[in-house]
């Protein structure tokens, strides 16, 4: 597994795995991202990642992004 900072603007990966404590865990959740959904990654820029997740553009820090393993 590697975490989505890993993985190229474009890529569509699937969510194997959301590491952390249960508040990271939770929020990650919340915001839609779900061990098991796709994703798509629209931007890598220097760890912090955009995400397309359902509907929704979603933006993470690199800490936030790297607890996201496909």
């Amino acid at each position: 597994m590697m975490p989505v900072t890993m993985a190229d603007p474009g890529a569509t990966v699937s969510i194997a795995r959301i590491t952390g404590k249960d508040e990271a865990k939770r929020h990650l959740n919340e915001l839609g991202l779900v061990e098991g959904d796709q994703i798509t990654v629209i931007s890598n820029n220097g760890g912090n990642v955009i995400l397309q997740v359902k509907d929704s553009r979603i933006a993470l820090d690199e800490k936030m992004a790297n607890r996201i393993q496909f």
